[in-house]
């Protein structure tokens, strides 16, 4: 299979930028990097995140009845504690916050912290 990276260092960065162009209703935020939906006002918060791989998958599931918002690590790398605890003061709406964790280490180890 064939990919078109233009750097690899901007990997996450750029594939987060063209799903924003796809999805209008998505915003993203590149420090620390987390990618939301501004439309969620009366429901608990769901986050999640984790090292991007083949595609940035968990930005793929924000949505009405889905996530708020999803915090992207590098190239299969967790994402920080630091964007985490970013992601979940922004999109914070009174109505509690749930974060989805992967049963990895190393994405345990950074949520909890964060």
């Amino acid at each position: 299979m064939k990919k078109l990276i233009n750097k690899v260092e901007d990997i996450a960065q750029q594939q987060l930028a063209g799903m924003c162009l796809a999805h209008p209703y998505l915003n993203i935020s590149y420090d620390p990097c987390y990618i939301w939906r501004n439309d969620n006002k009366h429901h608990v918060v769901l986050l999640a995140g984790g090292g991007v791989g083949h595609e940035p998958m968990h930005a793929g599931y924000i949505g009405y009845g889905m996530l708020t918002g999803a915090c992207p690590g590098e190239v299969f790398t967790p994402p920080t504690p630091d964007q985490m605890y970013e992601c979940g003061q922004h999109v914070d709406n009174g109505h509690g916050l749930l974060f989805f964790i992967k049963n990895y280490s190393s994405d345990v180890l950074n949520f909890e912290t964060a």
